[in-house]
């Protein structure tokens, strides 16, 4: 494998569990966290950055594989009628929505306006939390789909070291096989936060960013990675001045050593 990994992550994502897991089974092979915006998946995964948790949409250029499905909630004052409620649906109630989701454009200012009692705001879950707004609350959001969080990376970065990672993502144990199904529940949710794992027990994941139905999808084994249509609509496709020949098939696990040099001898 490799001597290090780069895992970048967006707001609201936190791979410390599976960090911790890497380190204990992989201490040959350094892996590097790196936080990144919302809007910088393409260029991360255009620089040094192997792969990236990131939220939907991505960019149909990159492989994913779906991990969870944050819950959507009203950001709202301590005081507002709504947070009486257990959960709140936005079509029956007579207040101003300053965004409607899926994810506020800035959620500092958003969520100032919402202290200022403009109106409510519709955000994931992860992110009001990590926002800690002492002054508000939040109710979930009635019939919202929420954001699905994904592991992304590209063609060109897939090598057995990445392969092994997403191992750990999913839950394959360190006796297990690449060859065999992952375990099901591998990503790091707790209920307290409110997301739903993504996708059946079966090993494989959808290649849709909404619910986990509706396109295909490969189990990630040692042979192969699995190949998603990504929602469109974010930024250019990185190709990002690094060969992107690879793209729109399926890459296969190396043996011993990455695709690509310039990320992999670090």
């Amino acid at each position: 494998m490799t001597a290090a990994l780069t895992i970048a992550f967006v707001p609201g994502v936190s791979p410390a569990k599976w960090a911790r897991v890497w380190r204990e089974r992989f201490p040959s092979v350094e892996l590097l966290l790196r936080p990144i915006g919302a809007n910088e998946v393409d260029d991360a995964l255009a620089g040094e950055v192997d792969m990236v948790f990131a939220r939907v949409p991505v960019s149909d250029a990159h492989n994913a594989i779906p991990l969870w499905t944050e819950t959507a909630v009203v950001a709202m004052r301590k005081d507002s009628p709504l947070a009486d409620l257990a959960e709140v649906d936005l079509t029956d109630a007579e207040v101003h929505v300053i965004d409607a989701g899926p994810v506020p454009a800035d959620i500092d200012a958003t969520l100032d306006l919402v202290e200022a009692n403009v109106g409510v705001a519709v955000l994931p879950q992860s992110l009001f939390r990590a926002a800690s707004r002492k002054d508000l609350v939040g109710r979930p959001l009635v019939g919202a789909p929420g954001t699905q969080i994904v592991l992304a990376w590209r063609d060109e970065d897939a090598s057995d070291t990445t392969e092994e990672f997403i191992g750990v993502v999913r839950g394959r144990t360190a006796n297990s096989s690449r060859n065999q199904a992952d375990q099901p529940g591998g990503a790091d949710r707790d209920a307290e936060d409110g997301s739903r794992p993504s996708g059946g027990g079966d090993g494989s994941r959808s290649s849709t960013g909404g619910g986990g139905g509706g396109g295909k999808a490969k189990p990630a084994n040692g042979k192969t990675v699995a190949k998603r249509s990504a929602t469109k609509g974010t930024g250019a496709k990185s190709g990002g001045g690094k060969n992107s020949s690879g793209r729109g098939r399926t890459q296969r696990g190396m043996k011993g050593k990455p695709k690509r040099g310039s990320k992999g001898n670090r």
